[in-house]
């Protein structure tokens, strides 16, 4: 297998394993650290909106070629064997139904959020906020 079929190989476990995140915070068996983390991540991969637009060079690939794969890796690592194996069945049939991920609007409210909160700290750190009266 040459280096383009490794990465399609990598990148179709990625998206499972996105997907496999999005059944095991619903598992009841999957631990308070794992979901919660597993939520976040969740909801940033399946949101339709990027904390880096992909537009910006070079940086907004990082969030989609390394921050995300990492935190998968990360929760999944967190999961039990028995709570993996039974969401990634899941998301297995999920994708063969369905052939796509499913989209989160609450992770694309998230992520408008931030941007938000970002502009606003921004807007208030450069002295662009009216001062108050004294």
């Amino acid at each position: 297998m040459g280096i383009a079929g490794t990465l399609k190989t990598w990148a179709a476990r990625i998206k499972r394993d996105g997907l496999t995140l999005w059944f095991a915070a619903r598992h009841p068996g999957t631990p308070w650290h794992a979901r919660a983390l597993g939520v976040i991540v969740v909801a940033y991969a399946l949101s339709p909106i990027d904390l880096i637009p992909d537009f910006i060079p070079v940086l907004g690939y990082v969030d989609d070629v390394l921050l995300l794969p990492a935190l998968i890796w990360l929760c999944i690592r967190l999961l039990p064997a028995q709570v993996l194996a039974d969401c990634r069945a899941q998301a297995d049939g999920w994708m063969a139904a369905h052939g796509r991920k499913p989209r989160s609007r609450a992770g694309a409210v998230v992520v408008v959020l931030l941007w938000l909160a970002a502009g606003y700290a921004c807007w208030h750190l450069l002295g662009l906020a009216p001062r108050g009266a004294s």
